[in-house]
């Protein structure tokens, strides 16, 4: 396909953050999808980092990992979740990476002669970048969702790209702007918010023609009236985005409101009817599970959901196939470590997960965590840092290692279990510099991952610098341990597992790959064992 078919859709804020431009430009996308068309979605951030691996996930959420290693925004997850793609490093684009493009085509002398300027130069670079993706990826749609409000510093030059590019691809962009309703004790809806958003954005030379309201309450028509007074809109180009407790309803929600249709008459194209069966009859599954699954999941991030949000969709994910509810609580670790009996905190729950993490803040509490579940044969899955604390916790417990650690948590423990890779070294940066993207792992047969994936090669994605030292393999597995998946050059573990009760720790990131559509395996097998236990223990209950 030339690029001069691909049509571009901007997915723009408004005067607050935090609305769910992410959720939105994933649901448009799964719109246009399931009306057979190929979507390519693009998520520009302004800040200056090339790239999310160095951020604290307490200021920004979840560092997501795609297959090609990119470290980047947890909104290009849920682009992945919601349309079941892979995507790479062209759909992240940041103000660091555009940055870093100029100046390096500065040194090399590609402005010879120029003063390099905001106009055109990192516009230029914007755009060149937008219709590339598009053009590699044969897209019919480009989805760009900026991040940020409107008036930050940081989009304010992308924003300028975006606006060119309307004049310079006549007929194929569309600005879509997402605002927020609020409304006062009384019911009333304020629309004023939105008015004045719509009115910085206009004033940059951006006509949205699609206004989308995140609200709490149904909007009745005289608000909408009013919106498409001042905004300058039709009626019916005015669309909900109510509460929900189940992101993947939007697009259903929306194509309740004639979305596809009013879209595609934008670009002068006929309507065509989604295909939104299979999503409607997997919310149904979701919406009547009837019994529930309580899991814990045990890190040091909790007082920040966004921090764990790939596990926390795995989970939902996995739920439907196995017929349950899955009702997830985060636990706070150092809480464990200050607690002398672990049931207070643990013991109400069917399943415990201990998920990725880097440093030694809550460390002690995770491991406790662990033993609780090895102990008791509650189902537990570790997840990258989770796996290696249960190789601790297993070397000391079990093993007879005492003081076992990692040396990223005690640099002069007496048995390093887990240690820096032989690669990890000589290497002083800390950005991108970690083993990640999707690695192949050779899982052996007769263990409980290979009835997981049911198969012996898998690829999945990873983001860490230490890994089991293998000086301590063969103590771990004369005592017991399980070592169910290796690099194929057998040099790295990849998966461990206990072998009474159902415990299985991966080094990789499985809750990366997990769709609506295509559960996370581990994720499957881990809830099922949950539920077998707890059906387990209904029936021994009623029969005592």
């Amino acid at each position: 396909m030339s690029e001069t078919k691909t049509n571009y859709i901007f997915i723009l804020g408004s005067i607050m953050s935090g609305l769910g431009k992410g959720i939105l430009t994933a649901s448009i996308g799964k719109i246009l999808k399931e009306c057979g068309y190929n979507v390519t979605p693009i998520k520009f951030d302004g800040y200056l980092n090339v790239d999310c691996g160095t951020m604290n996930p307490l200021r920004h959420g979840e560092v997501f990992v795609l297959d090609d290693g990119t470290e980047c925004d947890m909104d290009l997850g849920t682009y992945e979740r919601f349309l079941n793609v892979s995507l790479d490093a062209k759909s992240s684009m940041t103000g660091g990476k555009l940055f870093k493009r100029i100046i390096e085509k500065e040194r090399a002398g590609g402005y010879l002669g120029r003063d390099v300027q905001f106009i055109p130069h990192l516009t230029n670079e914007v755009k060149n970048w937008i219709r590339k993706t598009a053009s590699d990826t044969n897209a019919d749609f480009c989805i760009v969702e900026v991040g940020g409000t409107v008036g930050d510093l940081e989009n304010g030059y992308f924003i300028e790209a975006a606006r060119q590019m309307a004049g310079e691809e006549k007929g194929r962009v569309v600005f879509i702007q997402l605002t927020y309703i609020p409304f006062l004790l009384s019911g009333e809806p304020k629309t004023k918010p939105t008015q004045h958003s719509n009115r910085l954005i206009t004033s940059l030379g951006i006509h949205p023609e699609i206004i989308v309201c995140r609200t709490d309450e149904k909007l009745n028509k005289e608000a909408k009236e009013k919106i498409a007074l001042y905004c300058n809109v039709n009626l019916e180009d005015i669309f909900e985005d109510p509460k929900l407790d189940l992101v993947y309803e939007l697009p259903l929600i929306l194509e309740k409101q004639n979305f596809s249709a009013n879209l595609l008459k934008k670009f002068g194209l006929e309507p065509k009817p989604p295909k939104l069966e299979q999503l409607t009859e997997i919310i149904k599954k979701i919406k009547n599970a009837k019994k529930e699954i309580n899991v814990a999941i045990s890190g040091k991030y909790t007082s920040v959901i966004d921090a764990y949000a790939s596990v926390k969709e795995a989970l939902v994910h996995a739920a439907y196939v196995n017929g349950v509810k899955v009702n997830i609580e985060f636990v706070d670790t150092e809480l464990l470590e200050q607690q002398k009996n672990a049931f207070e905190l643990l013991g109400k729950y069917d399943g415990i997960i201990v998920p990725g993490g880097f440093g030694s803040r809550g460390t002690e509490g995770k491991i406790k965590a662990i033993q609780w579940a090895r102990e008791n044969k509650i189902p537990y899955l570790g997840l990258c840092f989770g796996m290696q604390l249960m190789i601790v916790e297993y070397a000391r417990n079990v093993a007879g290692l005492k003081n076992a650690n990692s040396t990223e948590i005690d640099p002069n423990t007496p048995y390093p279990v887990i240690d820096l890779m032989p690669s990890q070294l000589k290497i002083t940066e800390k950005g991108a510099t970690m083993r990640l993207g999707a690695w192949e792992c050779i899982i052996e047969k007769d263990t409980k991952a290979y009835q997981a994936y049911k198969q012996e090669r898998i690829f999945e994605r990873h983001r860490h610098r230490y890994e089991v030292n293998p000086a301590f393999v063969e103590k771990l597995t004369s005592a017991g341990l399980i070592i169910s998946g290796r690099s194929p050059d057998k040099e790295i573990v990849e998966m461990v597992e206990w072998k009474e009760g159902w415990g299985v720790g991966t080094q990789a990131h499985p809750e990366l790959k997990s769709r609506l559509e295509q559960p996370a395996p581990l994720f499957v097998e881990f809830l099922k064992a949950c539920n077998e236990r707890k059906t387990q223990e209904e029936q021994n209950k009623q029969n005592s």
